[in-house]
């Protein structure tokens, strides 16, 4: 009953994403998960000393980065355990501090500058723009309650796509060139051992999350 009365929301929040997973209604927000996989290899390639040629996310929630140089085991692992962390920090960011607002607008320049310096093809462009541009504003004229709900649901979002992605990619779709495979084929191991260890790290990162990161409450004041 404590978690229910302390984190009822978010719990709400959790089941109409599922009851909503394969509607078109979640689409928009399966695209950002994939930016911020595709932006999490692009950060590790330049912090590794590398150069991102291009970026780009698909409508079918594919994307690619083109890159050289860099550390490639660690540009590899960044995508998807990256974009976890970006879901688990913009979760905490909503539910644990009041800068919600200041946190939407970085996220809208951040997809802004990516999409300036990286992305070429049509549609990620004009999501990235459009994405970008509707973080502003909601930052800039919204108030705290409507951004805070916005970073739940990214962050919860997030934190559900990404071990569901994980297992469809490297376990159940093994044959896929993913990156656990190409990781694989560069570093030894299978495909299915580096999805493997990727989801357990990312249900950990989750399980701390809930249980350490949320505190007792985690419900929105109304106001």
């Amino acid at each position: 009953m404590a978690l229910l009365r302390g984190h009822w929301q978010l719990l709400a929040l959790t089941a109409a994403v599922f009851v909503l997973w394969q509607t078109p209604a979640v689409v928009p927000l399966k695209v950002l998960i994939v930016f911020f996989h595709e932006a999490s290899h692009a950060i590790a390639t330049l912090l590794t000393g590398g150069d991102v040629v291009s970026l780009s996310v698909s409508p079918d929630q594919g994307g690619l980065v083109i890159s050289r140089g860099g550390n490639r085991f660690v540009t590899l692992t960044a995508g998807y355990l990256g974009s976890l962390v970006i879901g688990v920090a913009l979760l905490l960011a909503a539910t644990r501090t009041a800068a919600d607002r200041k946190v939407m607008a970085l996220c809208g320049v951040v997809t802004l500058v990516i999409a300036g310096l990286y992305v070429r093809d049509l549609f990620a462009l004009a999501f990235c723009v459009g994405m970008g541009a509707a973080m502003l504003l909601m930052a800039r004229f919204l108030g705290h309650n409507a951004n805070d709900l916005a970073l739940r649901v990214i962050g919860l979002t997030s934190m559900i796509y990404v071990p569901y992605d994980i297992f469809s990619d490297t376990i159940a779709r093994a044959n896929l060139r993913s990156d656990a495979r190409m990781l694989a084929e560069e570093f030894g191991g299978t495909t299915m051992m580096w999805g493997g260890l990727w989801l357990i790290v990312s249900l950990a990162v989750i399980a701390w999350c809930l249980r350490r990161g949320l505190g007792r409450n985690s419900n929105l004041k109304l106001r």
